[in-house]
């Protein structure tokens, strides 16, 4: 399973990195450099946090629910933080569907984590 994540997160960083270029050609309002760094940033907190509730998961099935829990919730953190500072550094530049994008990776990849995560489980 742990293979298999990591070349999943591989897959969806590389996907999303993709996308995100065209996006530069096609769509040049949305702000291409938080993109990539939003991308990044999710993809190795992704990983981060996939060993470590990894680790939990044959010690306790409650030990495995917390894991998610705090994995999906250091992430949401992390990725709300990330968007205080674009907005800060941007004030005057906020472009509101890069901010939504943003938010979208960070669901993107908590559904990954979370069914890689429920499969090894069962």
């Amino acid at each position: 399973m742990k293979k298999l994540f990591i070349i999943l997160t591989i897959v969806l960083f590389v996907v999303l990195a993709i996308t995100f270029f065209a996006m530069r050609t096609y769509a040049p309002a949305y702000h291409f450099a938080a993109l990539e760094t939003g991308n990044a940033i999710m993809a190795g907190l992704s990983l981060v946090t996939f060993m470590i509730v990894n680790k939990q998961v044959d010690s306790r099935p409650q030990a495995f629910v917390r894991g998610v829990y705090s994995a999906s919730f250091l992430k949401l953190m992390v990725c709300m933080v990330s968007i205080l500072v674009y907005v800060l550094l941007n004030r005057t530049h906020i472009h509101k569907p890069s901010v939504f994008v943003l938010f979208g990776i960070y669901a993107v990849y908590t559904v990954v984590e979370t069914w890689v995560l429920s499969k090894r489980v069962r």
